[in-house]
């Protein structure tokens, strides 16, 4: 995908990119080609398979909510995605991003810095132990290529206001995640009001794309250790 065919491909899902926003994602571009040379960002460092897969795919969640003036916490963010992308569209969107990794928090205040962004947080913390300080404080709640379903669930739920909204990212594999993850999404308090499956312009690859809605509180008891997550998930 080109950057000229990204615009046009925003452009068919009602995003109207200024110039001052395609020069952002032409900076985000080049800050992350410079950093994943220091630090492991991501395996995809080709232009227009950055533009596609990583920029034109985290757009393509404003397709199942409302993004205007929400916050939103990025669970795992990595490199920023889906939140970054989505911020450079909707300025009034209220960003805190949880990392575990301080080097990649380096990169995205660095980043945020570079974009011109206000009203981001990127903060060094385990998203489980994050949980503890923030319980259902954002209304939108994000984890990409971050762990199975039923393990983001249990990191992501509890962050989530009654209400708000959970999304999960996936592969091809997310109906299949969706499955397994069934009983303990109904216990962390989650209902699933859409999946979307899709394929990315140039991609073969189905990716999909689950909405939740918090519609009872999370338990207090989770989310537990992480330890205890992986060996026995929900």
């Amino acid at each position: 995908m080109t950057k000229e065919a990204f615009v046009q491909s925003c452009q068919e899902i009602g995003i109207n990119l200024s110039n001052k926003q395609i020069q952002q994602f032409d900076t985000y571009y080049q800050a992350l080609i410079e950093w994943n040379e220091k630090i492991n960002l991501t395996a995809i460092t080709q232009e227009s398979e950055v533009y596609e897969k990583h920029f034109y795919d985290c757009l393509l969640l404003s397709q199942v909510i409302n993004l205007d003036k929400q916050s939103i916490c990025d669970v795992g963010a990595g490199a920023g995605f889906p939140s970054i992308p989505l911020k450079i569209v909707y300025p009034n969107l209220k960003v805190t991003i949880v990392d575990s990794l301080n080097k990649r928090i380096k990169f995205l205040d660095h980043l945020v810095e570079q974009l011109g962004l206000s009203d981001v947080k990127a903060v060094a913390a385990r998203a489980e132990e994050f949980a503890l300080d923030h319980r259902e404080s954002f209304d939108i709640v994000t984890g990409r290529a971050v762990a199975r379903l039923n393990i983001l669930d249990e990191l992501c739920l509890p962050l989530v206001k009654k209400d708000g909204y959970f999304i999960a990212l996936k592969g091809k594999q997310g109906l299949i995640e969706e499955a397994e993850a069934k009983k303990g999404i109904d216990l962390l308090g989650g209902k699933l009001i859409e999946s979307k499956v899709y394929n990315l312009p140039n991609e073969l690859s189905e990716r999909c794309l689950l909405l939740y809605q918090k519609v009872k509180a999370t338990p207090t008891k989770y989310p537990r250790a992480f330890g205890q997550i992986k060996k026995n998930p929900l």
